[in-house]
């Protein structure tokens, strides 16, 4: 069944979201501040694992790098339209909106939590690459385990910032159920270097929302997307 892949995915958030409630509840805020802090460290490290995993390669016996000025123009470019286009409040007013038709206006932390949330299991090369095999072919393993994955941190992550992390479904529903729609337009861009573009791109993103979970929001990670297209876009540069 074409699709299958992201509706699992969302149940995965769901229930991972379900179950931070119920674990939140019981806990002082003491013990949900350490917990945001430890899965900020994790989502921090996980940024890391797959900037070092694209990054750095062995050449001639030596560790060398890669992509730098591909990364460089993209986090320019892409964050002067990011900034432009001013992504993050256009996030930030649809969570507002999810706010107010789930009568949860007396949730402070809901659209923190949603925004933050949204970007951690959004951005990533198994978001695309499993959409598209899920499009193509029905293939919906690499989703799946992007289920399982986002069940723990949308678990984790609902247990100090509140069930707007739970929402986070709904951008991954849209963002991957539009991939399987378009898979067979979209799978010749996809090419082995633009998927390392993606995975470097997005795993700094990936860092950054990490880095607000630890010391707040010190980064709109929602203005620098456009960074992740145009990463994708440089792997057909000469």
């Amino acid at each position: 069944m074409i699709g299958l892949g992201t509706l699992i995915n969302v149940a995965g958030i769901a229930a991972g979201g379900l179950g931070g409630l119920l674990f939140g509840k019981k806990m002082e805020e003491r013990y949900q501040r350490t917990l945001m802090s430890g899965a900020g460290i994790c989502v921090l490290f996980l940024g890391i694992e797959g900037v070092m995993e694209e990054m750095l390669v062995i050449r001639q016996g030596e560790l060398a790098g890669r992509g730098t000025m591909m990364l460089i123009l993209s986090f320019f470019i892409g964050s002067l339209l990011g900034e432009w286009m001013n992504l993050e409040a256009a996030m930030e007013r649809f969570g507002e909106w999810l706010k107010r038709i789930t009568n949860s206006s007396g949730d402070a932390r809901f659209v923190d939590g949603f925004v933050t949330a949204s970007l951690t299991v959004c951005i990533g090369a198994m978001a695309v690459v499993g959409a598209i095999k899920d499009g193509i072919s029905g293939d919906y393993t690499i989703l799946a385990a992007k289920a399982l994955l986002d069940l723990i941190i949308i678990l984790v992550m609902t247990v100090s910032l509140g069930k707007g992390c739970i929402f986070s479904a709904v951008p991954v529903a849209l963002f991957q159920g539009t991939i399987t729609l378009l898979a067979r337009l979209i799978e010749p861009f996809m090419t082995a270097q633009a998927l390392s573009n993606l995975s470097l791109t997005g795993s700094v993103l990936i860092f950054c929302v990490g880095m607000n979970l630890i010391w707040g929001k010190m980064i709109k990670v929602a203005n620098l997307l456009p960074a992740i297209f145009l990463a994708v876009a440089f792997a057909f540069v000469p």
